[in-house]
């Protein structure tokens, strides 16, 4: 089982605590040393004022932070989680992931999903209501795109002709994981993806604004499961994607240590290859010792 973990990047209180270079740097070795799998970084590029006000939270932009990052850890992977791909044209995507796993040495993991605030969408000039079909179009540009080679892609609005992004990544397959609990984000993982991104549910989301479906617990990542190696058999896929928890726990759900052991050996079984465990820290100094209270206590014992 390998453990990812959330960087607090967004946090903005204290002011600059955890804004700022000495944070970069402070928060990467501590995670590295810990023994984390890979740190993530989330993307709400121009959100509501409404929505962050109702408990919404900032993001700063994804490339640039995986990027300060990669300056400062040697293993540490560097993972989008999640990245809102309909906003963006799939050929600049591309661009950024390809530069930052090559100036990197192939340490990157894009996780994507379609994203669900209406009003980010308006700002960003992307269809909100078409996005689930600008997710499937977008990963298929992104695969063509992400060879290091020339290639040929007809999308939605723009076309490339004989087009070329050098270089390009350093992994053969840079990995892409898609986002989301229904049923047609299962699918889109089947077809198009290495892995899948499910989150627990509860009290803490609202499924109204998420849109998304509900998943309570272990019965409900099961029946996802299930239904993913379902679908993979159904259009003949062999190598059924990884299974990438966004979180051990619910949000609002308080573990400790040893309860978050349990529940990962629980996941495990069911094959979930990699899950996230949340760091919290009201200062970086707190932040990074947590980090490796978990380094100790949880991902030795997994």
């Amino acid at each position: 089982m390998k453990i990812n973990v959330p960087l607090p990047f967004d946090n903005l209180d204290p002011p600059g605590e955890f804004t700022s270079m000495a944070a970069v740097a402070e928060i990467g070795a501590a995670a590295e040393a810990a023994g984390f799998h890979a740190g993530l970084v989330t993307d709400h590029p121009c959100p509501t004022g409404r929505w962050l006000d109702a408990g919404g939270h900032y993001a700063q932009g994804p490339f640039v932070m995986l990027a300060l990052l990669a300056a400062h850890t040697k293993t540490l992977r560097l993972q989008t989680g999640i990245l809102v791909l309909p906003y963006r044209n799939p050929f600049s995507v591309a661009r950024d992931v390809a530069t930052l796993d090559h100036f990197s040495a192939g340490r990157v993991t894009l996780s994507v999903g379609a994203g669900y605030l209406k009003g980010e969408y308006r700002a960003m000039g992307a269809d909100f209501d078409a996005r689930n079909d600008t997710m499937d179009e977008y990963l298929r540009a992104l695969r063509v795109s992400l060879t290091g080679e020339e290639f040929s892609f007809e999308g939605t609005g723009y076309t490339a002709y004989g087009n070329r992004i050098v270089p390009g990544p350093v992994q053969a397959r840079l990995p892409i994981y898609g986002g989301g609990n229904a049923r047609r984000a299962i699918r889109r993982v089947a077809e198009l993806c290495d892995g899948w991104n499910p989150f627990f549910t509860g009290s803490g989301i609202n499924l109204a604004t998420t849109r998304t479906a509900e998943m309570g617990g272990s019965e409900d990542l099961a029946a996802g499961i299930a239904y993913l190696q379902e679908h993979c058999a159904a259009i003949g896929r062999t190598d059924i994607p990884e299974v990438v928890l966004g979180g051990v726990n619910s949000p609002g759900e308080v573990l400790s240590h040893q309860q978050i052991v349990d529940r990962l050996g629980i996941y495990a079984a069911m094959g979930v290859t990699t899950a996230a465990v949340t760091v919290k820290g009201a200062s970086r100094a707190e932040w990074c010792d947590n980090a490796a209270l978990v380094g100790q206590d949880v991902i030795t014992k997994v």
